[in-house]
């Protein structure tokens, strides 16, 4: 991406980056150049992970779950307050064993990104879902017994 720095920073610049974060997930291309070496990732079930190091190991982790994921870019919602971007979107996919998921279908699907965007890097993302995809952790959800 060749977004010069000196550019100011916009609420379309922070959906830029943050949509083709997600489009970079959903072919395998590399995402770490869009995070600041010193940018804080989170995703559930996992430590925080702070620094380019640190987000490497996270996503490669996660990364060991999930051979193919897609999201639905036509339908996410976007709230931008300063810095702050918050993307809200569905996805699709296949874990590495095997289980498909699809929002709406399966349990798994439905997201939340919390970006901080600041001289066109991602300083920060935490990440809200249910790193559930295989819909395997049922037995502990009495609601789900019943769907």
């Amino acid at each position: 991406m060749s977004v010069p720095v000196t550019a100011p920073m916009t609420d379309e610049a922070r959906k830029h980056i943050a949509l083709e974060y997600l489009k970079r997930l959903d072919t395998g291309r590399d995402v770490l150049e869009l995070f600041d070496e010193h940018a804080q990732v989170f995703f559930p079930k996992c430590p925080l992970a702070n620094g380019l190091d640190e987000i490497r190991a996270l996503f490669g982790r996660v990364g060991e779950l999930i051979a193919a994921i897609s999201h639905d870019y036509a339908y996410f919602n976007y709230i931008a307050q300063g810095d702050t971007l918050v993307v809200e979107g569905t996805s699709s996919g296949t874990t590495t064993g095997g289980a498909t998921w699809r929002a709406g279908v399966t349990h798994a699907g439905r997201w939340c990104d919390v970006f901080e965007i600041r001289d066109h890097r991602i300083q920060r993302l935490f990440i809200y879902l249910d790193p559930d995809y295989a819909d395997a952790d049922v037995a502990r959800y009495p609601w789900l017994a019943r769907s």
